[in-house]
């Protein structure tokens, strides 16, 4: 401890510099996730008083019907969106990476654009696109013979408007993410698979796919772990609604702290969130390490 408390005085000027960072890691970041944990084993409404109830906020969590709807609905929008964006984002990349494409720069900014989108905007917008009385995309089924789809009051057709929104604002991210692993795959393997007599369609599944395979898991894990901490998006477009059919664990955990002043509820449903989008991670990469 003395050589610890001597290392310190010697040193004083260097870890001056270096404590700004430490004082505000540790004001809003380990404090607010150790007063959370706290605050979790209490029930608190925002005053004075708190109560202790140990792990009963945990216990309560599993008879939560929204809170176990919401994992349901986000298990759902994984699958209607994640995979086909990831693949959608795949077959872009491949075309931007093309050398015989023009304007690539240009296509790779248009296709960006929509995460820079301010998420009122976003909201405002596909609001308007899925009005059922005048939205532009009935509008378009109309053409094709298909009557007004209540997109944002009928329980199924909400999952899939929130699924189209997510889709079209995190393509383009996904779609960088593959390209900068398709730029990164040795060029002398396509070659070689053209000398062997490989079309387009083998060079992409039999090189393509594979050499992606980690760029892949990566954007699977981050999908997983947006879908699970959706919020923002689904707030400005549903509120979690028709019928709570499109409220995630996040938008219950704001409901329930924000609306309801369940603090302490609130901080343990925080904690087992986290956990089970750890769980889920961790869970991919090992899937993906055995089937590599």
């Amino acid at each position: 401890m003395k050589a610890l408390i001597a290392a310190i005085k010697r040193h004083r000027t260097g870890y001056l510099f270096i404590s700004p960072f430490f004082v505000l890691f540790g004001a809003f970041m380990v404090y607010p996730l150790v007063s959370s944990l706290v605050l979790s084993f209490y029930s608190w409404g925002g005053g004075s008083v708190r109560t202790f109830v140990g792990f009963a906020n945990y216990g309560r969590l599993f008879r939560d019907a929204i809170f176990l709807k919401s994992l349901a609905n986000a298990g759902v929008l994984y699958l209607l969106y994640v995979p086909l964006m990831t693949f959608l984002a795949i077959v872009l990349a491949v075309l931007v990476n093309s050398a015989w494409l023009k304007l690539r720069s240009a296509f790779r900014t248009v296709i960006y654009i929509p995460n820079v989108v301010s998420l009122v905007v976003l909201g405002l917008l596909f609001s308007f696109v899925m009005n059922r009385s005048y939205g532009v995309l009935n509008m378009l089924l109309s053409y094709v013979g298909i009557g007004k789809v209540s997109w944002l009051g009928d329980p199924l057709a909400a999952k899939f408007a929130v699924a189209i929104m997510m889709i079209w604002r995190w393509l383009g991210v996904n779609m960088i993410y593959m390209l900068a692993g398709l730029q990164a795959i040795p060029s002398e393997l396509y070659e070689a698979a053209s000398v062997d007599g490989a079309g387009a369609l083998g060079r992409f599944f039999r090189i393509t796919i594979p050499m992606l395979k980690p760029v892949i898991v990566f954007a699977l894990i981050l999908s997983t772990i947006g879908t699970i901490g959706m919020f923002a998006e689904v707030q400005q477009l549903t509120d979690g609604g028709p019928m709570n059919s499109t409220v995630t664990p996040v938008l219950h955990l704001y409901n329930t702290g924000f609306r309801y002043f369940k603090f302490g509820y609130a901080s343990s449903m925080a904690y087992v969130i986290f956990i089970i989008a750890s769980a889920l991670s961790i869970a991919q990469l090992r899937i993906a390490r055995r089937f590599g």
